[in-house]
């Protein structure tokens, strides 16, 4: 087993990661049904915390269901970082994670996110106030540096264990690479086999099958993954991962039926969540990631993005399936989309 300070995981467990208008709690609520292991709110301002909007308010939210969960923060104010934090530990999750990884430009402009790694003193002193200012166990997810030259992911660390962190998920890339090139799990694998850390540590970027999860499982020897934008569409990977490391086999591909009830599981999950039109509406973009490999389904579209009426959605959904039952889809590889691109951040 894995244990963050007082949360006990099972043995290399799958975490979902924390995306920006993607892991809602409708989203996580499937993603969990098919074993995510440990998951992530969408990440919310410290600065939105401490004024109260709306916005981020709504993200404290969570699911009894989706336990264990833990809520994901940014901010590059000590002040506000630790007001916001005991915000959070009020509202009870599993754990509070530091957003440190961020690089799109709205965030790191306003020194947050991936825009700390230029100061690791500043780095060190953010953590240090949120681990004084709640109960809950900390913990902070990363990338490898800010560029090429300043790759000080082994410091930050260690500094970052020295005052207080429970675990640490590092994304293996920098800043400047943003999603580009190959995720370097070597410099991951350093801050595992660093024999003073003694926290969990979990790899994250460029799992895409169950292969390469058990072939960097193996090769690495991190605590666990951390999985993203392969997910997205595809909450059954985390299934597919554990039966591939279990057994030695893959799973085949989910079915059209299997597609349509967990859109139809989202859906309702949103609906609940949002409301009825503001629930039907965050769906949209759902529909044809998971109904991805359809062919000639432009006739479909209209049908399942145009409509706020529940009923005429799930109506759409079954003429989806009785249009293309008998429909075999092929376990292919999972194309790793930039979702920062395709956000509405």
């Amino acid at each position: 087993m894995v244990k963050i300070d007082n949360i006990i995981l099972p043995d290399f467990p799958l975490l979902l990661a924390p995306m920006e208008d993607v892991s809602d709690p409708p989203f996580r609520v499937v993603c969990k049904e098919n074993g995510a292991d440990l998951m992530y709110t969408e990440f919310i301002s410290s600065e939105g915390l401490v004024g109260d909007t709306d916005k981020c308010r709504r993200r404290l939210e969570i699911y009894g269901e989706e336990r264990p969960v833990g809520v994901q923060i940014f901010g590059g104010d000590e002040g506000k970082l630790s007001m916001a934090a005991r915000i959070v530990d009020m509202t009870r999750p599993d754990l509070l994670d530091i957003n440190f990884g961020c690089p799109i430009k709205g965030i790191v402009s306003r020194g947050a996110g991936s825009g700390v790694l230029k100061n690791v003193d500043l780095m060190v002193r953010l953590t240090a106030a949120c681990v004084k200012a709640t109960n809950l166990p900390v913990t902070v997810k990363t990338r490898l540096g800010w560029d090429e030259d300043t790759k000080n992911i082994e410091e930050v660390a260690e500094r970052l264990q020295d005052v207080g962190i429970k675990a640490l998920a590092i994304h293996g890339r920098t800043r400047c690479q943003m999603y580009k090139g190959t995720a370097n799990w070597e410099l991951i694998a350093k801050v595992k086999n660093n024999p003073g850390i003694h926290i969990p540590i979990f790899g994250n970027g460029d799992i895409d099958s169950p292969q390469k999860a058990l072939e960097y499982k193996n090769r690495y020897g991190v605590d666990g993954i951390m999985i993203g934008r392969a997910a997205i569409g595809y909450p059954w990977l985390f299934r597919e991962v554990k039966h591939y490391m279990q057994t030695g086999e893959l799973l085949p591909a989910p079915t059209l039926a299997e597609r349509i009830a967990v859109c139809k599981r989202q859906l309702e999950k949103s609906l609940e969540w949002r409301g009825p039109v503001a629930g039907a509406y965050a769906m949209r973009k759902h529909y044809f990631t998971y109904l991805k490999g359809l062919p000639d389904f432009k006739a479909f579209r209209s049908k399942l993005a145009t409509p706020t009426d529940p009923q005429e959605i799930i109506a759409a959904l079954d003429e989806v399936q009785l249009a293309y039952d008998g429909f075999q889809f092929e376990q292919q590889p999972i194309e790793l989309i930039n979702y920062h691109e395709n956000c509405s951040l």
